[in-house]
């Protein structure tokens, strides 16, 4: 069997697994030849997070789905080892139910947070008109049906001047229904004769209402084409929703200037767009679609996967994400953002999302505040009407499963109605639009993790944390972060010994693999555990912080789920050994059960008062008789909002190579990884080789540099005469100083020209 060498000084011990027999129809699991199959009971309704298969804890890969919305089937290397084979969905197990863990029967909604002086969620003065347009069809790259040009506007009536413009794009659900029954709903496009489209488009118009009579012109588009052909794509269809977004985008550019007369009777009857000010909402796959789109808008993606060659003449001023994926853990750092994490999301049930905020540290210039919204009793589906039984057209399902749930089952006090839940959406996409938009920095405390909240939103609970803004960094756990009386842990790992998480019962977002990459290096935490008050826990950061300008040290904290009074007292130490104690922090979990993703970190402030100079050690000193914390950060607060300015960073692009191994000698192989824009940067590359068995992962930082066109991933392979089997690199990138990615994956796939 040929061997292989991986030319950036990769260690190149591989682990040859052993193909395990699948029992056939054992739990709906099948295998024929390299194919497994997983056959669903019932009908797996059409959902945002992507499907896949695991053995052993790791990804094997998407399966394809076969038509009939219960059958999934994956071709895998012969080879592969087959034990404990799973089958889940955003961290949610499909063939099995779930585990009925701790009742948490200690569960109880928190206490209501302070009022907000200024309530984003009370209608405007103005009027609105409301109208749709369709226009013809787009073909997309990769699609191979035409997808649809169709909105929804709402719009003020009679507003004086340019307005700006609000789009929002719903995201991945069945396309097509008949009638009232649940069982004619499929996921084709376009729709069979005796069916309708689903307008998933129109859910969002509460949203749209409020936004409008505060003078926004807003447009809700229909994404239908794309979800009924993305089951293939690796990045879940984002690339296509973002030239979706950026050719309707194209198209209100045209109308707000000299293509006015030509434009529908709806968008004629709005005020002119001002597409300087253009606000993005994305529900799902549909926040990680408008997301791409901010960033193709400052950097564009090679031609060849983009569906829009037209120029920019917009520019996006901030983003709203609902319970969206993030496949890529790509997001576009300068660009302000609030994401909604829906506590008892049932779709994308880990809440990736939060990636939106935790993979922007670092990376940009930190300006721009990325805004975490934690929705304590918020499903996936409430927040769109037509995905809510008793609003929709189609059939449409509460996303909570049926059962016994202490905090998301229906009825539940921690448990939001679609009404509490859809209300509390408009009223904080109507906030991040006012502060990103408007400017208006009144609204910023609902955001910024501040601890206030909205009237409008009552009752629903919503609490937030934040990044940049202007932060100044004070601890960043890491490596070479020196700690006493706590431990540095993997955020991603499979040791328990270093998992942050390991003994804890619920899921964290902080902690979601990306890519399956585990250990995955670059991410890490604080953990604190104590079991008497009194000993402190000390944190040196590698050099002294500075703070200065600062009015508070903010820290985003985890406690367990449940718990009431975890009590910290919080010190700071200069470099020549100054104590100044600050005050005491205290939080209490979040509610939570076995069904949650519950471990969200909190932010809590101490004012610096007379705390001068630079920050040299840390010291957190438990108060009460035992307990568990995780530190995700520390950071030095004010006040504001600086002006975010969205810089085109180099972006990085990755490929694919293919090609026959040969009889004899070693050929260079190189991955694409394909830099375009301008600057220095750094990004994390991870090369996985899968050779049967275990797959071997090595990650190392690269430099970007001005001019550089490409970043050097050369795979050396020996060939040979002997039957050995395919070998398949998988390359993948994350940024993690002064960079974007765009395409995060590439691949090598080296035939057996043998067999």
């Amino acid at each position: 069997m040929r061997t292989a060498i991986v030319a950036v000084a990769l260690a190149s011990a591989f682990i040859t697994g052993i193909g395990s027999p699948v029992r056939a129809a054992a739990n709906g699991w099948s295998r024929t030849g390299d194919v497994l199959t997983w056959r669903a009971p019932a009908h797996v309704p059409t959902g945002d997070a992507a499907v896949e298969f695991f053995a052993g804890g790791r990804s094997l890969g998407r399966p394809a789905e076969a038509g009939d919305r219960r059958t999934f089937r994956l071709r895998i290397d012969a080879a592969a080892r087959l034990d404990d084979l799973e089958v889940r969905a955003g961290g949610r197990r499909l063939d099995a139910a779930a585990a009925a863990g701790d009742r948490a029967a200690g569960v109880a909604l928190p206490a209501p947070l302070p009022p907000n002086p200024a309530d984003p969620g009370v209608r405007g003065p103005h009027a609105t008109v409301t109208g749709e347009y369709s226009l013809p069809g787009v073909r997309l790259p990769g699609l191979p049906r035409p997808v649809e040009m169709r909105a929804v506007v709402v719009a003020p009536r009679g507003a004086p001047g340019r307005r700006p413009l609000a789009l929002f794009l719903h995201g991945r659900h069945s396309t097509c229904y008949r009638g009232s029954d649940p069982d004619a709903v499929t996921d084709s496009w376009p729709c069979e004769r005796d069916h309708r489209p689903i307008p998933s488009y129109r859910g969002y118009l509460q949203a749209q209402r409020l936004l409008a009579s505060q003078g926004y012109v807003t447009v809700s588009v229909s994404a239908n084409g794309v979800n009924a052909q993305d089951g293939d794509a690796d990045d879940g269809g984002a690339q296509a929703r973002s030239a979706l977004v950026r050719l309707h985008l194209a198209r209100w550019a045209d109308w707000a200037g000299a293509g006015r007369a030509g434009a529908p009777a709806i968008v004629r009857a709005a005020p002119r767009a001002a597409m300087s000010k253009v606000f993005l909402m994305g529900h799902s796959r549909g926040g990680e679609g408008v997301s791409r789109a901010a960033m193709d808008t400052l950097t564009p993606p090679p031609a060849a996967r983009d569906g829009y060659h037209g120029r920019v003449r917009w520019t996006i001023r901030g983003l709203l994400l609902i319970g969206p994926t993030m496949f890529g853990h790509n997001p576009v750092p300068d660009v302000p953002s609030a994401t909604i994490l829906p506590g008892c999301d049932n779709d994308v049930s880990d809440l990736q999302g939060q990636a939106y905020i935790d993979a922007t540290r670092g990376v940009g210039a930190g300006r721009a505040l990325h805004s975490s919204l934690y929705v304590i009793g918020a499903n996936h589906n409430f927040f769109n009407t037509e995905w809510t039984p008793g609003q929709s057209a189609a059939p449409a399902q509460d996303d909570v499963e049926a059962g016994d749930d202490p905090v998301c089952s229906a009825g539940r006090a921690t448990r939001l109605t679609a009404r509490q839940e859809q209300s509390a959406g408009a009223t904080y996409i109507a906030a991040a639009a006012r502060l990103a938009v408007g400017g208006d920095d009144r609204v910023r405390p609902l955001l910024d993790g501040s601890g206030v909240r909205a009237r409008s939103a009552d009752p629903a609970r919503v609490l937030s944390h934040a990044l940049g803004a202007g932060r100044t960094p004070a601890a960043l756990p890491a490596p070479g972060v020196r700690v006493t009386g706590g431990r540095i842990c993997a955020q991603v790992g499979r040791d328990p010994a270093r998992s942050c998480l390991y003994r804890w019962t619920t899921g964290s977002p902080h902690f979601v693999p990306y890519r399956d990459i585990r250990p995955e290096a670059g991410r890490y935490a604080l953990e604190l555990a104590w079991s008497a008050p009194g000993t402190p826990v000390t944190v040196r950061p590698a050099s002294p912080a500075g703070l200065a300008g600062a009015r508070a040290l903010t820290l985003r904290l985890i406690v367990p789920p449940n718990t009431a009074g975890t009590r910290l007292g919080v010190a700071l130490v200069g470099p020549g050994g100054a104590r100044t104690g600050l005050g005491d922090v205290s939080l209490d979990g979040l509610p939570g059960s076995a069904g949650t993703t519950t471990a969200w970190a909190q932010e809590v402030r101490v004012p610096l008062g007379g705390f001068r100079g630079r920050v040299a050690k840390i010291e957190f000193t438990p108060r009460t008789a035992d307990g568990r914390a995780v530190l995700l950060d520390a950071w030095g607060w004010r006040p504001g909002t600086p002006e975010a300015a969205a810089v085109p960073l180099p972006r990085i692009d990755l490929g694919e190579a293919r090609g026959a191994e040969g009889d004899s000698g070693v050929r260079v192989w190189r991955i694409p990884a394909r830099v375009t824009g301008r600057g220095h940067g750094r990004v994390r590359l991870f090369l996985t080789t899968f050779a049967g068995g275990e797959p071997a992962v090595r990650s190392w930082v690269a430099t970007v540099r001005p001019g550089m066109r490409a970043i050097a991933v050369p795979v050396a392979v020996r060939g040979d005469p002997r039957p050995g089997g395919d070998l398949r690199y998988s390359l993948n990138a994350r940024a993690v100083r002064g960079t974007m990615i765009g395409d995060d994956q590439g691949e090598l796939l080296v035939t057996d020209d043998d067999t």
